[in-house]
């Protein structure tokens, strides 16, 4: 029983080790266009513009394999 707990709680834990971040992307405002960079959507009056990158300053292009 205990070595059954034991591999259940090694598999959660190499599950969460696995877990990339999320994605940024950048954000262009529909009243004046300016940018954001950000993982979540901003609002009502933002549009997805570029994307998807790796930092949070929209500087590295994750590029699809």
């Amino acid at each position: 029983m205990k070595r059954l707990t034991l591999l259940l709680a090694l598999g959660l834990l190499v599950q969460f080790a696995s877990a990339a971040p999320a994605p940024y992307y950048q954000w262009r405002s529909k009243l004046n266009g300016a940018l954001a960079c950000s993982q979540t959507p901003l609002g009502e009056g933002w549009e997805k513009f570029a994307g998807p990158y790796r930092d949070a300053r929209c500087e590295k292009l994750i590029v699809a394999k």
